[in-house]
């Protein structure tokens, strides 16, 4: 229940069926601008992967896959994905796909782990996108430019839902503030990192926070990352470290910050290692994914990921996730949203 945040006075501006309408609308239309604004390309994508090839995302190394054994092959296991990250870069090799476009597809997962409240289910939905990126285009000068290019989409899709539901009001800013998580650490050094989240994010309204994975002054990341995929220890601006990203809003409904996308430049060889030896994790050089990376045969890519009932949350302005999927919640906290106005699918 320490994870369930109940605004007073709380009462959703649609009802069930507008909002399962809403639903469709806003996914439609997000993903048709995504494709466009960043010229990407719908593809098919798996639930699961073999274990032990290095293709699953390991999140922050902790969480549990859902895995099971397959008859038909002598009982290896697979495992449910977490996310897509380390699938669409060998799907870019494998489809040839040249720089400056991409692929985008429907993530879904199941993760056991998640500590249950309003922005955290079991069940997990994202659009995964992966861009094919020239070296030149490896600094962060380019990953403002597609974090603009996405918020782009975001505000175009709040207009449209705006338009589409008369008693919804905008309300994101109009445009992302940057800044590296040492900065921010600097700004609010009495403050946890989820605590300078809500800071930021209060003054600002929608923020990209740059350099998650890396150690800073602190002694501590400002949230933890795979050494994998993203790439947080390539020196950027000014000298900080970090080529990735988290993008945030100020949530009006729960006044807190609200995340909607994680994402970064990817690892080359070089980052690979050196991220491999930062995390302890230099064994993994010999799966099948970091051994065709390591050898030059997946192109270099930028890639990230976007929940999309986080996104139709916050433009039907609903307070929990679970007015918008169905998913397993704990009875108390069931009961105490329904006492509090909030209706769980």
């Amino acid at each position: 229940m320490s994870y369930l945040i109940l605004p007073k006075g709380y009462r959703s501006a649609l009802t069930p069926e507008e909002t399962e309408k809403g639903i469709k609308l806003v996914k439609d239309f997000f993903q048709q601008g995504l494709s466009k604004a960043l010229r990407l390309r719908r593809v098919t994508a798996p639930l699961f992967v073999l274990q032990g090839r290095g293709i699953n995302d390991d999140l922050s190394g902790v969480e549990r896959a859902v895995s099971f054994p397959i008859k038909d092959l002598n009982d290896a296991r697979a495992e449910v994905v977490h996310s897509l990250a380390k699938w669409k870069r060998l799907s870019l090799a494998e489809y040839r796909i040249r720089p400056g476009h991409g692929l985008y597809t429907d993530m879904n997962a199941i993760r056991a782990d998640e500590n249950l409240g309003n922005l955290h289910s079991l069940y997990v939905d994202q659009w995964d996108w992966e861009r094919t990126i020239t070296s030149a285009q490896r600094s962060i000068r380019f990953l403002k430019r597609i974090v603009r290019d996405i918020y782009s989409v975001m505000l175009d899709t709040e207009q449209f839902v705006c338009t589409c539901y008369p008693q919804l009001r905008a309300f994101l800013a109009p445009s992302v503030h940057f800044i590296h998580a040492e900065e921010l650490l600097r700004m609010y050094p009495d403050l946890d990192a989820k605590a300078r989240e809500d800071a930021i994010c209060r003054k600002y309204g929608s923020v990209f926070i740059i350099g998650i994975g890396g150690v800073l002054s602190d002694g501590k990341p400002h949230d933890l990352r795979a050494p994998d995929y993203d790439d947080w220890s390539t020196p950027g601006e000014n000298g900080l470290e970090g080529l990735n990203g988290d993008l945030l809003v100020w949530n009006p409904i729960l006044e807190r910050a609200f995340e909607i996308s994680s994402m970064g430049i990817r690892v080359d060889p070089e980052a690979m290692r050196r991220q491999l030896k930062i995390a302890g994790k230099t064994e993994r050089e010999k799966l099948y994914f970091h051994t065709r990376l390591l050898a030059g045969e997946l192109p270099l890519s930028i890639g990230g990921g976007i929940g999309q009932s986080r996104l139709c949350m916050l433009f039907l302005q609903k307070a929990h996730i679970g007015e918008i999927q169905a998913s397993i919640w704990p009875d108390d906290q069931r009961e105490a949203c329904r006492r509090a106005g909030i209706n769980l699918i």
